[in-house]
């Protein structure tokens, strides 16, 4: 999606019944803490004040197409969620069915794509958009990757979907795919040993270009391993580590889609 819409969301009482609140709780101590809950679990957050907590932000995302009221399976979603994790800031879920599409969510974006959030009383559509946005509004703590990292990796999605939906064992889709991984696997082994940094793309610290590949990673690893029998060889150890790092972050643990939904999210692609 590359289009921003603004508009006044008033969602009917079954649109609200399908909202994940993340409510700001505070508990009666010395040392107050932002508590961050959603319908299953809570984590503690860093000090805030109330003066200082904003205002939970509303994020249109996939609904879960195997479970009620769960968050579904979209990568770009994901980063978003991702962003609002790692900056520490809450927001409020509002699950979407894309295979049926409430009113009120058409009215905030006619496109009927997600992820969509309201910022500053403005709906915007787009991952790359809602990230940028929340980068200069939100600047700490920092996520930007320096522009000559911007693009590591940037090519794995799409040769693994080529992959994944070829029907060719002898196409070179596959070759395609591990030609791109082996590349950002030698970046990563040169991140380490060279300058001594990692073990993410910009060094010891998580920034943007991780949040967007680690969800087209998972869905890879799952779609792969379900449908071809696949997963990354041993000779990318540094690939590896780097995907066992990235996916045992509590943020990602918390916007990670059920492998259930990523493996129903694909098959119209793999049957074509």
């Amino acid at each position: 999606m590359s289009t921003t819409t603004a508009a006044r969301i008033h969602p009917t009482a079954a649109a609200l019944s399908s909202t994940i609140k993340h409510h700001l709780l505070l508990r009666p101590s010395h040392r107050r803490h932002v508590v961050f809950r959603n319908n299953t679990s809570f984590s503690r957050r860093p000090m805030l004040t109330m003066a200082s907590a904003p205002t939970p932000l509303q994020v249109c995302v996939k609904s879960s197409i195997t479970v009620p009221n769960k968050l579904g399976d979209c990568p770009f979603c994901q980063r978003v969620l991702l962003t609002l994790e790692e900056k520490h800031l809450p927001y409020e879920l509002k699950l979407v069915d894309l295979a049926n599409k409430p009113d009120w969510f058409l009215k905030i974006n006619p496109d009927g794509k997600v992820p969509v959030v309201n910022l500053d009383d403005k709906w915007i559509a787009d991952s790359d958009i809602i990230t940028q946005i929340l980068e200069d509004k939100y600047p700490e703590p920092p996520l930007t990757t320096p522009p000559d990292k911007a693009s590591v990796g940037s090519k794995i999605f799409s040769t693994f979907i080529g992959f994944l939906k070829s029907k060719d064992p002898k196409d070179g889709t596959e070759q395609a795919l591990i030609n791109e991984l082996s590349t950002f696997n030698d970046y990563l082994k040169l991140n380490m040993l060279n300058s001594f940094q990692g073990p993410f793309v910009n060094g010891d610290q998580v920034s943007s270009v991780d949040l967007s590949l680690a969800p087209k990673l998972y869905h890879m690893e799952i779609a792969l391993g379900h449908y071809k029998s696949w997963s990354v060889p041993d000779s990318l150890p540094f690939l590896k580590s780097y995907i066992k790092s990235i996916f045992s972050r509590d943020s990602f643990t918390k916007t990670s889609a059920l492998k259930e939904d990523v493996i129903a999210g694909w098959r119209p692609k793999v049957l074509g």
